[in-house]
């Protein structure tokens, strides 16, 4: 990569690295739906604004539309409350270790879903590192018995497996739209689902909440999620998907560091060990590594 895509990728990290300590400070004070609407309903509004200063033509087949609903369900809705409500109950930088799982999903739901997308042995080999690093970070005692600490580590993982579903649906059927009106769309549809939703789960939203709780907001909403949003594809044109997955590696550091140090949180052992794991499985998939080596081998 550049040297102006690997610092783009670095600050991605950073922001959404910080973007699972912005969302504990919210739950402190707003429910886990509530939290998630103010996230993709202000940056929504920022979105809808660059695409209207960059006069990009919007969407006008009801199909489309019909899409950005489903995405928004899939990449926003679902594993936004699913990682929300798991972050009430693990700690955040637990919560962005077991999130790292999103790519070991990403791979398997494509091998199902293209036919270009094959689960080659190397694939295989990093899912399989993927799964150890997961189960050697929730322990034993959670795969033995369910209790409400275990249920907050699988709802987290539900939230990849949605993450992973929404990254093969966006494939089919948002590819052909540039990005910015995809992510704006996308996250209208979240915000059309997420109203009632809240309304309904948690009461009527109020505007009436701390200082501390706003500054979260604003940072998980405008920065985390609608600023994220451009830097992605920024990254992605200039480097790929491939390296964009480096992101998930990336931002755990950062989120267990700011939980430590501002929530005072301490992960075990077994935490850092299966992050190392999964870390392991997440290279195995990105292949250049696995490529040096079998080069090396033999003596090109």
């Amino acid at each position: 990569m550049s040297g102006l895509a690997w610092t783009q990728l670095l600050v991605l990290s950073l922001i959404w690295g910080g973007s699972f300590l912005a969302t504990r400070f919210v739950l402190d004070e707003v429910g886990p739906f509530t939290a998630v609407l103010h996230r993709c309903g202000w940056a929504m509004i920022v979105l809808w604004a660059v695409v209207l200063l960059r006069r990009m033509p919007l969407p006008r087949d009801p199909r489309v539309w019909l899409a950005f609903l489903m995405m928004g369900v899939l990449n926003n809705v679902l594993p936004f409350y699913f990682l929300a409500w798991g972050q009430l109950h693990i700690e955040t930088g637990l919560t962005a270790i077991f999130n790292s799982f999103t790519a070991v999903f990403g791979v398997v739901v494509a091998a199902i879903v293209f036919a270009d997308e094959q689960l080659t042995r190397r694939k295989a080999m990093g899912v399989a590192f993927g799964v150890v690093g997961v189960a050697v970070a929730m322990g034993l005692e959670t795969l033995s018995h369910i209790d409400l600490r275990s249920l907050a580590q699988l709802s987290v993982l539900t939230a990849t497996l949605c993450y992973a579903l929404a990254g093969s649906f966006a494939r089919i059927r948002l590819s052909h739209l540039p990005p910015v009106v995809a992510a704006a769309g996308m996250l209208t549809g979240s915000t059309l689902v997420l109203l009632p939703l809240a309304w309904w789960m948690e009461g009527a939203p109020t505007l009436a909440l701390q200082p501390v709780t706003w500054v979260a907001i604003g940072y998980y909403s405008l920065i985390a999620t609608a600023t994220a949003y451009l830097l992605y594809y920024s990254i992605l044109a200039k480097a790929g998907s491939g390296n964009l997955m480096l992101v998930t590696l990336l931002l755990v550091p950062v989120a267990i560091l700011l939980g430590h140090f501002v929530l005072g949180e301490v992960l075990l052992h077994r935490h850092i060990a299966g992050f190392v794991i999964v870390a392991l499985g997440l290279v195995v998939l990105d292949g250049r590594l696995y490529g040096l080596v079998r080069r090396r081998r033999i003596g090109v």
